[in-house]
């Protein structure tokens, strides 16, 4: 009998991978965020990318950044990854659940993700720390009981041919 593989990837760096991969769905031209759920006992729940709700065009709605018509940009409309992958979810509770997310979640996702019982967010960057909505998720989730940390980057690479 052999002995197993020792260069297998972690949970963590799976998890992360499929929320990276899920985020490579998303037709923003400028900001791909993707999501996965997972169980208490590493199931994989549900996943999600930020994009717009099912059956509004991604060819007719706008993905612009700024505009001087706030209808004309991109914010009003689409979902982001976390709401996505909550509202995909079709098991019943998240109750103990973990998220790990490619983007630090908003203040509206952090309510949801508060409201769905989640209780872990792994996410792997924070660009926009500092700013009024990263510093209420991060208040909210320290009154909730929401767990939170940095994904610890294995900078391994991974190549998948498709």
């Amino acid at each position: 009998m052999g002995d197993k593989r020792t260069d297998y990837i972690s949970w963590d760096e799976y998890f992360m991978g499929v929320a990276k991969l899920s985020g490579m769905r998303s037709k923003d031209p400028n900001t791909q965020v993707g999501c996965c759920i997972v169980s208490q006992d590493n199931k994989i729940l549900s996943m999600g990318y930020n994009g717009l709700p099912t059956g509004c065009s991604d060819d007719v709605f706008p993905w612009a950044r700024e505009g001087e018509d706030p209808l004309e940009t991109k914010y009003v409309y689409t979902v982001h990854s976390e709401l996505n992958a909550i509202l995909n979810y079709r098991g019943g509770s998240l109750e103990g659940a973990k998220l790990y997310v490619s983007l630090f979640p908003c203040n509206e996702c952090a309510k949801a993700i508060i409201q769905s019982g989640i209780k872990e967010v792994i996410y792997d960057s924070n660009k926009y720390e500092g700013t009024a909505a990263v510093m209420a998720s991060m208040k909210m989730f320290d009154s909730a009981g929401v767990n939170y940390h940095k994904y610890h980057r294995t900078e391994r690479e991974i190549k998948i041919s498709l």
